[in-house]
């Protein structure tokens, strides 16, 4: 009987979990980020990847440089000092979606 108890607490607890549904700008950006980003990134952009760091948060401005020039804005420090990540110009169209995935 107790396990059926701790069962269905930790089914309740799952679903206050859920995160508020995203919008369809956002939704296209998870799609760009799980097929060019999880490679090297966190399958949680808010989490240090194997090879990449994580990315919640970063700004179009930087995705552009990054993503598609391999590149970092002016003024900008990165977390790694690695250059591993190779620009990705198939990308260019959807960095306005991935930026607000990862906002």
């Amino acid at each position: 009987m107790r396990t059926l108890t701790w069962i269905a607490l930790a089914a309740a607890l799952a679903g206050c979990s859920q995160e508020a549904p995203l919008s369809a700008e956002a939704a296209r950006g998870r799609q760009v980020y799980q097929a060019h980003c999880l490679a090297c990134h966190n399958a949680d952009p808010a989490q240090n990847g194997a090879v990449g760091p994580a990315i919640r948060g970063s700004s179009t401005e930087l995705l552009r440089a990054k993503v598609l020039e391999g590149t970092y804005p002016p003024g900008y420090a990165p977390k790694r000092p690695t250059k591993v990540m190779q620009p990705m110009p198939q990308v260019a169209a959807d960095i306005p979606a991935l930026a607000e995935y990862l906002r």
